[in-house]
């Protein structure tokens, strides 16, 4: 099983490495791909170390696998040439998942759809991700018509860049900026470029992603995306309404029968998911289980997942193991 990684130096593809590590994925041969800058750089996977080198080496390689963390640019340039050289690609980018032609997987809610003919597989959108492993169970009983979202995210959703403008803010050191605007002791309610309808990308992204993965154009989707001086985790205030009434108590045993999910929800005891127990963690953790009082058939909820694992890394090797397991790589 040989497997590339597509953007093996960067904050995903450096997780990428350690989930395949963590996992056990039958790597026989890396092939580690980055810019022309860093080929010929090392990289440790497993105790050994492997040279970074170039996208068309890798294809010259014949990998089982390519997962790809690089930006959409790259993923668009290089993603089928991948594929028409036979290699499966599993793309973490934004750049394929609204394609009507091409898979947005995530394994608990929709693996079932991909067959041997789908060579380019789109990773969705690391907060949509995990709100929809958490609504998918209560959807197949309820129905759901309509989500309210507001996200709470890392600053690692942004990458090392606004990791490192975090961290000289809390020093007081001067150095480069990945936001227009201080992160530290601020939120910043912009994730990428406004659109002409008042909405950002990162919001849209949320809206269209979830209807194509849950397989259902009737869920009405409204979100707001906000980034949080955190390291570690994406949290979300979610409102759900659904078709049909729901029971707190089978809520509850649905979510702790869904795979993938953890229910943490002891107001007595100050117990809810926080993004500092959720990092490191492949599991998608949901709490403040509660009936919206203003409105009929409606739950409140608070999700919240480690962004560079279950919302990056840990989706796309999940992929790549449901693939493997069904003889499709």
């Amino acid at each position: 099983m040989k497997v590339a990684v597509v953007g093996a130096t960067g904050l995903v593809g450096s997780k990428m490495l350690q989930v395949l590590t963590e996992r056990n994925f039958p790597v026989t041969e890396l092939i580690p791909v980055a810019s022309e800058r860093s080929v010929g750089k090392q990289v440790e996977f497993k105790g050994k170390q492997y040279s970074i080198v170039s996208a068309a080496d890798a294809i010259a390689a014949k990998p089982n696998v390519a997962i790809f963390s690089a930006g959409g640019s790259t993923s668009l340039e290089w993603a089928p040439k991948f594929a028409e050289a036979g290699i499966t690609v599993i793309d973490n980018s934004s750049a394929w998942r609204m394609d009507p032609t091409k898979a947005l997987i995530v394994p608990e809610i929709n693996a079932d759809s991909l067959t041997a003919a789908d060579k380019i597989i789109a990773n969705p959108n690391c907060s949509t991700i995990q709100m929809v492993v958490a609504l998918n169970p209560l959807h197949k009983k309820y129905k759901i018509k309509r989500i309210v979202v507001s996200t709470y995210q890392s600053v690692t959703g942004t990458g090392v860049k606004a990791v490192n403008q975090l961290m000289n803010e809390r020093k007081g050191v001067e150095g480069e900026m990945a936001y227009k605007y201080p992160i530290d002791l601020n939120v910043i309610p912009q994730i990428d470029v406004f659109l002409e309808n008042g909405y950002t990308k990162e919001e849209m992204k949320m809206v269209k992603e979830t209807k194509k993965i849950m397989r259902d154009d009737s869920i009405r989707v409204t979100a707001t995306t906000v980034r949080i001086p955190v390291m570690g985790g994406h949290s979300e205030s979610v409102n759900v309404e659904f078709e049909n009434d729901f029971d707190l108590a089978e809520v509850r045993s649905l979510l702790s029968a869904a795979p993938g999910v953890v229910v943490v929800d002891d107001p007595a005891n100050a117990q809810y998911p926080m993004p500092m127990d959720a990092h490191e963690k492949d599991e998608v953790f949901v709490g403040r289980l509660r009936r919206d009082e203003s409105a009929p058939n409606t739950l409140n909820m608070w999700i919240v997942s480690d962004n560079l694992r279950k919302g990056a890394a840990t989706n796309a090797v999940q992929i790549a193991e449901y693939l493997n397991g069904k003889g499709l790589l």
